[in-house]
């Protein structure tokens, strides 16, 4: 805060919207301090001498003639350090600290910084002493965890000769070098501080061409998103997007992951605080918190904080990806963060939109998704990072063509389409195969063709096929019946179903199943397109159906997705196996008719 700041004071009190005046100077986005618990606030709106400012905190109490005090700076986040496996609140406040402060609940007003000051940190330098450093630079590295080394940057501002850089012990606030800029010495700490609004600069994107793995079957071989890309998951209650976004953060290929509960209950931000300690990292084998960082703004939150803690979360992945990291950020959910904004509206009196939210949300929610991609970063050595955002959202009743998620779908290139039917049968992940789709596929072929299997992609549409052709045929099933189906469409109901069931269904809480490897995925898979390919040749030849079905394979089939990874080569016998059933039976047929 800047000395001798002028004080304004509060005009009147509308929830979390307060009107102030005599605040001279003051701009947009600026941060502000209201009240005499000095609750943490932001400039939304600037009209001749009155400020309007959404307020972080709960406002109850606040009455008009307190004092209001500007920072006359954006809000910002501290980038340093220490970000890797806290748990923050939507205005990037360290939870675990507030709790040692006021206990299980957040006192008013409480004020503490980011990242702990008193916490030495290993650096070790990279750089020498005259040389040219330029915005994006490493100076050095600090081992923040056994997973992520933290690489300290040149701050995007920054562009000189290095003067003094030191080694060894330093918090944050240390000065660990010195950069000449024309005569101008510039200090350099361990931490930068970066506006959340405003996107972290980066040279240019490049194009997607790798997937986001993420062990989940009807994701990666289905449906894949792209490191860098973005996707959206809505569904209506209870379909399971909660659960499809754990499974995201736990598993996917990722070097870190941002998670932002936004309007989240409370109990399920509680099931990520104690499982992802537990949990290990199948990639590094370290516990998952290690490459973790957590942004928790609970449904009892107040309300308005819930749109900071979306930009305090993608700032903080933008700080990692340029690092030259691949960074994946989790939102559950964009609803809640929608419904903030339209409350917020309603009190400023602007003019609804659609549904009641604001004219403004399609920009927001575009400018958000936006911030992702695969970049060249800033700096000499032209470091690839990446940015992933899937964003959940939770539409009222199920209802698609509500406003959030279709200006959600006009943005996003990965749609995977959570249903209640599919969720009530006990089918998870509920994402119904027949709606969603994933605009990367073309863009992945050459990806799975050289780092899988040549007929990766071939066996995928088959299986698509197959499940399409259910759909029409279960149409006909409900008219006239099953008998009126021919074998060989009896047949493809069956393989649909094993698809559906043996493939598709996969349980989050198996301690083998909760997994997949694209090497297993493709062997599975390759199994049952094997099973169906011998099986209509069998077919054509003669054999009955019910011998076709009957092979004792086929029961290991539906096994097949217990198979732990270090046994995956047993796949590859159960299709020699399933050849040779089939065979068999045919040659017994022959034999017989003979």
């Amino acid at each position: 805060m800047l000395e001798g700041s002028t004080k304004g004071v509060i005009l009147s009190v509308n929830g979390p919207v307060v009107v102030a005046i005599g605040l001279p100077g003051a701009k947009m986005y600026d941060l502000v301090k209201v009240g005499e618990d000095k609750l943490v606030g932001e400039i939304i709106g600037l009209s001749q001498d009155k400020a309007t400012i959404q307020v972080y905190e709960e406002t109850a109490g606040i009455r008009p003639g307190e004092p209001v005090e500007s920072t006359y700076e954006p809000l910002s986040v501290e980038l340093g350090p220490g970000l890797i496996g806290s748990i923050f609140d939507g205005t990037q406040r360290p939870l675990e600290v507030i709790r040692e402060i006021s206990g299980d609940f957040i006192a008013r007003g409480v004020e503490v910084p980011a990242l702990d000051r008193s916490k030495k940190w290993d650096f070790h330098p990279l750089v020498e002493v005259g040389e040219e450093v330029e915005p994006g630079d490493i100076l050095g590295e600090v081992p923040e965890t056994t997973a992520i080394s933290h690489r300290v940057m040149v701050p995007p501002d920054v562009r000189g000769k290095i003067r003094e850089i030191k080694e060894g012990s330093f918090t944050v606030e240390e000065v660990i070098a010195i950069v000449d800029q024309g005569g101008e010495e510039r200090p350099l700490t361990l931490m930068q501080r970066w506006p959340v609004r405003t996107p972290r600069p980066y040279k240019r994107k490049v194009n997607l061409d790798e997937p986001l793995i993420t062990g989940q079957r009807v994701i990666d071989t289905f449906f894949p998103i792209a490191k860098g890309g973005v996707a959206c998951i809505p569904g209506p209650f209870g379909s399971g997007k909660t659960v499809v976004q754990h499974q995201l953060a736990k598993w996917s290929d990722a070097d870190v992951i941002v998670f932002i509960g936004c309007g989240e209950r409370g109990n399920e931000m509680t099931d990520v605080l104690m499982e992802f300690p537990e949990l290990v990292d199948p990639y590094t084998g370290e516990p998952l918190m290690k490459r973790t960082v957590l942004i928790a703004n609970t449904s009892n939150m107040p309300v308005a904080a819930r749109e900071a803690s979306v930009y305090t979360g993608i700032t903080i992945a933008e700080y990692f990806r340029d690092m030259g990291y691949r960074v994946a950020l989790m939102a559950d959910s964009t609803s809640r963060w929608a419904e903030a904004m339209r409350e917020i509206s309603g009190r400023l009196e602007e003019m609804p939109g659609e549904e009641g939210f604001p004219a403004y949300l399609g920009s927001r929610i575009a400018s958000f998704y936006e911030r992702a991609g695969k970049v060249i970063a800033l700096g000499k050595e032209d470091r690839t990072g990446s940015l992933t955002v899937v964003g959940s959202v939770s539409p009222p009743g199920g209802d698609l063509s509500e406003p959030v998620t279709q200006n959600t779908l006009r943005v996003v290139q990965v749609f995977w389409g959570l249903e209640d039917r599919l969720a009530y049968q006990r089918h998870f992940p509920a994402i119904n195969w027949l709606i969603s789709y994933s605009l990367y596929l073309p863009h992945l072929e050459k990806f799975w063709r050289e780092n899988v299997a040549p007929d990766f992609s071939a066996n995928r549409n088959l299986a698509m096929q197959i499940l399409q052709q259910e759909a029409e045929l279960e149409e006909i099933v409900r008219l006239v019946g099953v008998e009126s189906l021919s074998f060989r469409e009896r047949f493809v109901l069956e393989i649909a179903r094993s698809i559906r069931e043996d493939f598709l269904q996969q349980s989050a809480f198996q301690e083998v199943d909760t997994f997949s490897s694209l090497r297993k995925q493709y062997l599975m898979l390759k199994l049952i397109i094997t099973y169906y390919q011998e099986g209509l040749k069998a077919l054509e030849r003669g054999l009955s159906l019910r011998d076709i079905l009957s092979i004792p394979a086929r029961e290991k089939i539906g096994r097949a997705k217990y198979i732990p990874e270090e046994k995956i080569e047993t796949l590859e016998e159960l299709i020699e196996e399933v050849q040779e059933e089939i065979a068999n039976k045919l040659k017994g047929e022959v034999e017989s008719n003979v």
